[in-house]
Parts: C-alpha cells; structure tokens; sequence
C-alpha cells in the first residue's frame, strides 16, 4: 500500500458541525503526511480564499480543489479553472429566481461571489460561512464576468426538486444537489471527479495510491477517483454504498484519525 494523496470533503466531513477543525490535531497529521511523503488536497464547494481562511497559516502546501471543484488553488496561485459563460450563467439564474424567489442564489465569478442585496441577513451568515470575497447586487444583470459557479442555498430544503426543474440545462451544466439544502451548478462534465482527474495527472499520482473521504452525493464522483474511498458514518446511504470504506463521523475527527490510521502502514518517504 502507497498512499500519495489524501483528498477530503469540508463541511460534514473534514469539518465539525460547528464548521470547526482540531487544530492540535491536524498539525500532528500535517507532520505525519510531510514525512510520508502525502499531499493533502481539500476538495469543496467553498471559495479558495475561504479555505486559506479556515487553516491559516497551515493553508501553505494545500491543494485546495474549492469553488465546487471548478479551480485549483496552490499556494497561492490558480493552477486550474473551468467557467460557465456569463450568457449562460444568466439564464439559469434567470430560471432559479422563476423557480423560486426564496432560495439564495450564490452567484460566483473570479473575483469573489455575489448575493442580492436584499437578502435576509441570516442567509448572509450562512454564505460568508463559506465564502471570503462576498459583494452584493441589486440584479444579477448587472454581472458580465463568466462564472465559477452557481449555488443555491435553500432553508426550506427543496433542492432535490429545484434540480429536477432545472432539467433544460442538463446538457450544458453539471448540475448535484449535494443535499436538500444546496445545488452547485458548474461547467459542464466539471465536479469533484474530473477536477482530481486533472489534480492527479499534474502530481503523477495514480487512484490506487490516492485516498479520499466525503459524506454527500456531490462526493460520488470523488469515491471514483480513489482506491481508499471512505464514507464518513454521517454520510448519505448512496455515498455509503459507493465508497469502499466507512470510517467515524466528522464530529470524530474521522478524516485525521483515518490518515493516521492508513499511514501508520507506511514507510517513511
């Protein structure tokens, strides 16, 4: 066994549910992971900068795969982006406010992300829970970057029906419901797998020596890139089926007592 690359999820997974990590902990693991030789590689829908953010001066080193997988980010320098065009952005932004006008749409461009400014404020929390760069807008037209993404969050928990109304737009975006609360919308063929493809191919690294951890079906696709595939125990029951492994919950420190655990089997690089 060779692991060269550990790939985690963040919220449900690497996270605590209060959005938190061990710290004390993760600098143990960090060591372990630098003497074996190990990329540690976040893979999320949060911004990049948002990343950076929440490990500090640990950030160094980090592949951050953020904005739903659609950049890469390595100290300091995008490495990787795929866009949605501004055209098409628009008109499904323009279907989600026909859809529904009490979801939040989180509309993300290469300078920061953009929510109405008439949002309510407890929405507002929620999304500078995931993002660093937020600017508000009276319209979206008002937009003319291409888009990172696109992200709903919807407190009345109708995402799996928002999607399926998005149904016109399958051919152009990827679009994952990754729970009932949230819809990431990306280029299409973009999502957590092709993005590690692409990660995988500038490492050399391989999916038999790649190790990964999630907990939502928008992780499905990252178990397909990873020999070590885990659920976390509070996974999804579909995500669960797919990994090859469940490990503990996030509030367990499940991702850093699991690379503990794998890389105790291993050599010293």
């Amino acid at each position: 066994m060779l692991i060269k690359l550990v790939l985690t999820d963040m919220d449900g997974t690497f996270l605590n549910n209060s959005g938190e990590i061990n710290r004390e902990l993760y600098k143990e693991v960090k060591k372990i992971m630098k003497e074996k030789g190990v990329v540690f590689a976040p893979v999320t829908g949060k911004q990049c900068e948002r990343v950076e953010e929440i490990f500090g001066e640990d950030a160094d080193d980090l592949w951050i795969l953020g904005d739903s997988a659609t950049r890469i980010k390595h100290n300091g320098e995008f490495v990787y982006e795929s866009l949605l065009s501004n055209k098409l952005g628009l008109e499904i932004i323009r279907m989600l406010e026909e859809i529904s006008l009490e979801h939040t749409i989180i509309a993300c461009t290469r300078t920061g992300a953009v929510i109405k400014d008439n949002i309510p404020l407890e929405e507002a929390a929620i999304v500078r829970r995931s993002y660093a760069q937020v600017k508000q807008v009276s319209d979206f037209n008002e937009l003319k970057e291409d888009f990172v993404k696109i992200t709903i969050h919807d407190p009345l928990l109708r995402c799996m029906e928002t999607r399926e109304k998005l149904a016109p737009f399958f051919d152009s975006a990827y679009i994952v419901a990754s729970e009932v609360a949230w819809i990431d919308i990306a280029n299409a063929n973009v999502h957590k797998g092709t993005t590690v493809e692409h990660l995988q191919r500038l490492l050399n690294v391989t999916p038999e020596e790649t190790m990964a951890i999630g907990d939502g079906y928008n992780d499905l696709e990252l178990m397909t890139r990873s020999t070590y595939s885990f659920a976390v125990r509070n996974a999804v029951q579909e995500l669960k089926d797919a990994a090859n492994f469940i490990t503990r919950s996030n509030e367990e420190d499940a991702v850093m007592k699991t690379i503990i655990q794998m890389l105790s089997l291993q050599e010293n690089k």
